[in-house]
């Protein structure tokens, strides 16, 4: 009886040990790095939810591109709704600073 109570102590020891370690890792990572989102809706069809309201596409959100400012036309980006504080909204980057759109349309100069 002494041994198995042995052996659960050293288990929840390095349970224990591992789980203090990994947290702060894990929440660091998602925090500075990267993350993973559920893509909803029928907003960037067709390049994510081509199935419509009954899929939903996941993605990987990279935060050091955003942090590094290395955003270009094309990207992808989440950030949070303007009108809607609590709700994230996922768009496609179409000008960058210093850019004219009209009608949607990026126009050169």
């Amino acid at each position: 009886m002494a041994q198995s109570q042995g052996w659960v102590k050293r288990y929840f020891k390095a349970f224990c040990k591992g789980f203090f370690v990994a947290v702060p890792v894990a929440v660091t990572f998602l925090d500075r790095v990267a993350c993973v989102a559920r893509v909803e809706g029928a907003s960037m069809q067709p390049s994510l939810n081509p199935g419509g309201s009954q899929s939903s596409d996941v993605v990987l959100l990279n935060h050091w591109k955003v942090r590094n400012f290395e955003v270009q036309r094309g990207d992808i980006v989440s950030l949070v709704s303007p009108k809607n504080p609590e709700q994230k909204i996922i768009k496609r980057v179409i000008a960058l600073e210093g850019d004219i759109v009209r009608d949607g349309k990026l126009q050169r100069i």
